[in-house]
């Protein structure tokens, strides 16, 4: 409609001086004036009513805004019956075929600008339509009721094309603003609503939630597309009668996230409580069982929360926070609620500086390396362990359980997993032509960067620039065994790749995954490392009773095991007497640059 107000004050505008010509030739000329002096006027508050629109309005302000201008199309539409019945009132025939021809344009014209508003349509059709079919009774002829007869079927086609048009517009605003699948409002639905929600309630409050469906892709992936389809289906349907109860809104962002957004509260606390309440509630539903297509399924949700008093914020941003939240959710294990606040905040923002350096890290060589002695039962050093660090200029030392993380989560990590691997392979070349011969060398590699389509054409580039295979120290992968689950398959098959260049693999921090006795039978692995986690609490019965277990196992699978985070010399009596064949820790050394490395080995 915004649109239209422009088009409809051009064409009349245009047109409206064809009366005065009229005037002149048929008439006195001064009704003419002053009835287009009126249309000027009228057109003045139409070109306000165009330029007072903002699409940073509220609904509320535009549904007052849209009240306006369907009341001055309704009157700019009127002014031509004026001018029709002024001129059937005169004697000259031809003023009368004038007035008629314009009535009738101007009834086109309606029912084709305004077909958007249904009820102002139809409104300003009949009234433009009416008085030609009295005109036409009132004539009294045959020809004339004939006429009258035509000019009630053209109003009816006319108003039966204004409502196909206003059907057609009402559809493609549907696709445009709904999701297809469940019916629900999609992101551009939500994100205008929630701008204007934002703009309207300036001191008040609302909360958003932004809900993530956990491990909905598993179920899409083993059930098919069909089954995840439906679950989605009904996960909006509970959502929906949940929010209809509190007068929320619901909207679906894609794929599995779904949004809600609150009426207006007055104070905070109360907004924060039933935040809380609501939250609670969905992950109470959203855990119910699932009956779909005779499968029976369970789901869980994430739940982020933003609570909205910042007219200065858009929607964006609101989402953003909700976002933020929620993924918080997720690194800490996932069906839950967290509400989004300054500290976390900062803590985001804190990581996405780390981020941002760590990109350049490798650039500016402030990742380097260091090396941990790994000492067999006859406290002889026989391998090592790398180990990536990182001192940026701007951070200072930044610990390797800060930035792995960062790298692992946008994806760096293939970049930097690279780096480490092909540095620690430069040292070894170095080491093997100065004749210091280890038994085994051991590198951290992601699952993500073991994954990694381009991963085996690099070792491979490695092995033949370096001469691997010339090597007397054997490289060990050592892959964390709570990420092995990831791709179990594909994980075999990229191990099984590898092996043929004499590389072995370790699970590392063995013990604190899952499933640990089916991975180690699954994945073909030459050692296992203990988690230090286990070597710090041997003095429990329990625990050093679990430790034992772990080294039995593995002998009976005939692995090498290395116990992690040796630190005292009980710890280390302990591990021999149940013969545990490599030790790494600080009872023996702190990891080591190559310089210092090269030292130990010549002294040891």
């Amino acid at each position: 409609m915004h649109k239209q107000i422009l088009v409809v004050i051009l064409l009349f505008l245009g047109t409206g001086p064809g009366y005065i010509v009229m005037g002149y030739l048929y008439s006195s000329i001064i009704v003419e004036i002053l009835w287009f002096v009126l249309f000027l006027l009228l057109s003045v508050w139409g070109w306000k009513l165009y330029r007072n629109y903002s699409r940073k309005m509220t609904i509320s302000q535009k549904d007052r805004w849209l009240e306006k201008v369907k009341y001055f199309m309704f009157i700019y539409f009127s002014l031509w019956t004026i001018m029709f019945l002024y001129y059937i009132s005169k004697d000259a025939i031809s003023a009368h075929y004038i007035a008629i021809a314009t009535q009738l344009g101007s009834a086109v014209v309606a029912a084709t600008i305004l077909a958007s508003q249904k009820k102002l349509v139809v409104a300003t059709v009949s009234f433009l339509m009416l008085p030609l079919v009295v005109y036409f009774i009132a004539i009294g002829e045959l020809y004339s009721y004939i006429l009258a007869f035509f000019t009630v079927v053209l109003s009816m086609v006319l108003l039966y094309a204004a409502k196909n048009t206003h059907a057609y517009l009402l559809k493609s605003r549907f696709q445009a603003y709904h999701d297809y699948l469940t019916g629900l409002g999609n992101r551009r639905y939500f994100i205008e609503y929630l701008d204007s929600s934002v703009r309207e309630n300036k001191n008040r409050y609302t909360y958003l939630l932004l809900i993530d469906l956990d491990y909905f892709k598993t179920i899409n992936d083993t059930l098919g597309h069909d089954v995840g389809d439906k679950l989605l289906v009904e996960v909006s349907q509970r959502l929906t009668q949940l929010a209809d109860r509190c007068s929320n809104i619901v909207a679906r962002l894609g794929g599995d996230e779904f949004c809600i957004l609150s009426d207006a509260l007055e104070t905070k606390e109360r907004c924060l409580a039933q935040a809380k309440e609501f939250s609670n509630k969905i992950l109470h539903t959203i855990k119910e069982t699932y009956f779909i297509e005779d499968s029976t399924l369970h789901i869980s949700a994430s739940i982020g929360v933003s609570i909205i008093n910042n007219p200065k914020l858009n929607a964006h941003d609101f989402l953003k926070e909700a976002d933020i939240a929620m993924y918080e959710v997720k690194s800490a294990g996932r069906d839950d609620v967290v509400i989004f606040n300054d500290a976390l905040c900062k803590i985001i923002e804190n990581k996405l500086h780390v981020e941002r350096l760590l990109h350049f890290a490798i650039e500016k060589n402030e990742i380097y390396l260091q090396y941990q002695p790994q000492i067999n039962c006859k406290n002889k050093i026989i391998g090592c362990e790398v180990l990536a660090r990182w001192k940026s200029a701007t951070l200072g030392q930044v610990s390797p359980e800060v930035f792995i993380g960062v790298a692992e989560s946008t994806g760096y990590i293939i970049e930097l997993g690279e780096y480490i691997l092909e540095e620690a392979v430069k040292t070894l070349q170095r080491w093997e032509s100065t004749g210091m011969h280890l038994h085994q060398m051991s590198i951290n590699i992601s699952v993500r960067q073991l994954l990694n389509k381009d991963f085996i054409p690099v070792v491979e580039r490695l092995i033949r620039q370096y001469n691997v295979a010339s090597f007397h120290t054997k490289l060990i992968f050592e892959i964390t065994e709570t990420s092995t689950s990831q791709d179990l398959k594909r994980l075999i098959v990229t191990i099984n790749a590898l092996k043929k260049y004499n590389i072995h693999f370790s699970i590392d921090d063995f013990g604190t995954g899952y499933s640990s006795l089916s991975y180690i039978r699954d994945i073909p692995v030459t050692e296992l490392k203990i988690d230090q986690s286990f070597i710090a609490e041997l003095d429990n019965k329990q625990q050093a009773s679990l430790v034992k277990s772990i080294v039995d196992i593995s002998k009976n699978l005939h692995l090498t095991t290395v116990a992690e985070g040796v630190e005292t010399q009980e710890q280390r009596d302990f591990l021999e007497k149940i013969e545990c064949d490599l030790y790494q820790g600080y009872l023996f050394s702190k990891p080591l640059l190559s310089e210092d490395f090269e030292k130990l080995m010549q002294s040891n």
